[in-house]
């Protein structure tokens, strides 16, 4: 792209980065490996406008927040080679640029004529008003788990917690295609705890979204699941129950739609995700949590000088943990994604592993092999699936 044509879109681009944006959206890909979309969307931090960007890698999301000027640059950059197509959406009018092979931009403007009275939906990076579950209107469950006042107010101490929620079901509104509008769908949440999402994925489904849902919550500590079934009785929500039991003897059901494990510790994830494939279900969303099987196993003379620290060690174990089980997953017929979550109280990890059944089982046996081989350890997922 010629420096005078490449000034042009990026001063097209300038003019709509400002707290009017809803969103850009950067596709259509020159080669198939590397970014295979750009999301950039407006977010505040204190008083800051910034614009972050979701760059989609394979199964994988990456994050950066930029300010204007950088933010159009970036963009501008993407388009000249990377991408041939982006569109951006904003309260002053719509912007679509279309990259030729000849590295020709078409740039096409829509402007909105009319006085802009109110600011949209700009993003606080803490305070979002875009959410799924809506400030202002009380749930009773968010009342009596101590997120929300009576009247609707999140609690300032709990906006955390508020916000967790709602990224959570951000990630099932993503799936919902995958749930049966014409049947009874089954869910299980192995290691529920508290059950603060429980109880909001069975008021998202099953209250607002209509669907014909039945949630099994599963955890080792009685008195939460004696509490979490006499909340589940006073909302009146028929469907949804808790037992006392541990994921990897668990038998109640014979059939599931959709398995849920949040924090769920060691290899109590392996156990879960085992499960969840053994019934076929469609989908699976994990948090993992504390890792400690791999790291107490894994050695590489090449990597020793790396290992030798222990914070280094414990990291990249969890990291080529979560790996493997979305490789394991991927070779038994799941196209699975790591995505970041937010910080849970019980962890410091933010990785979130979605998994959706679709398509053949990918050929990926050897590389998984391979891995465990280069790190001489053990992975109860592993085990499970391949040694007899």
């Amino acid at each position: 792209m010629e420096q005078m044509e490449k000034r042009k879109l990026t001063e097209a681009l300038r003019e709509y980065l400002d707290e009017f944006l809803v969103r850009i959206i950067i596709s259509n890909p020159v080669e198939k490996q590397g970014m295979s979309k750009v999301k950039i969307r407006p977010l505040k931090q204190k008083d800051l406008l910034l614009f972050q960007a979701e760059e989609l890698i394979g199964n994988q999301a990456f994050h950066k927040n930029l300010p204007k000027e950088e933010c159009a640059d970036y963009a501008a950059d993407l388009l000249d080679g990377t991408f041939r197509q982006l569109e951006l959406e904003s309260g002053k009018g719509q912007v679509r640029i279309l990259i030729s092979k000849k590295g020709i931009p078409d740039i096409k403007i829509k402007r909105i004529p009319q006085k802009i009275t109110a600011v949209p939906a700009v993003t606080d990076h803490n305070r979002q008003k875009n959410y799924i579950l809506k400030e202002g209107i009380p749930i009773p469950f968010l009342v009596d788990l101590g997120v929300m006042t009576e009247n609707g107010t999140i609690i300032r101490s709990r906006y955390d917690k508020f916000r967790q929620i709602n990224r959570f079901l951000e990630f099932i509104e993503d799936i919902l295609p995958r749930l049966y509008k014409d049947r009874e769908n089954v869910i299980i949440d192995f290691g529920c705890g508290k059950s603060y999402l429980t109880f909001a994925m069975y008021y998202y489904l099953h209250v607002q979204k209509g669907y014909s849902i039945r949630i099994i919550g599963l955890d080792l500590k009685q008195t939460v699941i004696d509490n979490c079934n006499r909340l589940s009785e006073r909302y009146g929500y028929g469907k949804l129950r808790f037992y006392h039991g541990d994921i990897a003897s668990y038998e109640g059901v014979n059939q599931v739609d959709m398995v849920v494990t949040l924090h769920a510790c060691d290899i109590a994830t392996d156990y879960a995700l085992a499960k969840a494939v053994s019934w076929g279900a469609s989908v699976i969303l994990s948090v993992p949590c504390c890792q400690h099987e791999l790291n107490k196993q894994m050695e590489n003379s090449m990597m020793a000088p790396v290992f030798q620290y222990g914070l280094i060690k414990e990291r990249m174990a969890a990291l080529y943990t979560d790996a493997l089980r979305a490789e394991i997953l991927e070779n038994q017929g799941y196209r699975t994604q790591i995505l970041e979550f937010i910080d849970m109280e019980h962890t410091p990890k933010n990785i979130l592993i979605r998994a959706v059944k679709q398509g053949e089982k990918r050929n990926n046996r050897s590389q998984i092999d391979e891995i465990m081989e280069f790190l001489h350890g053990n992975l109860t997922l592993y085990n499970l699936f391949y040694k007899e």
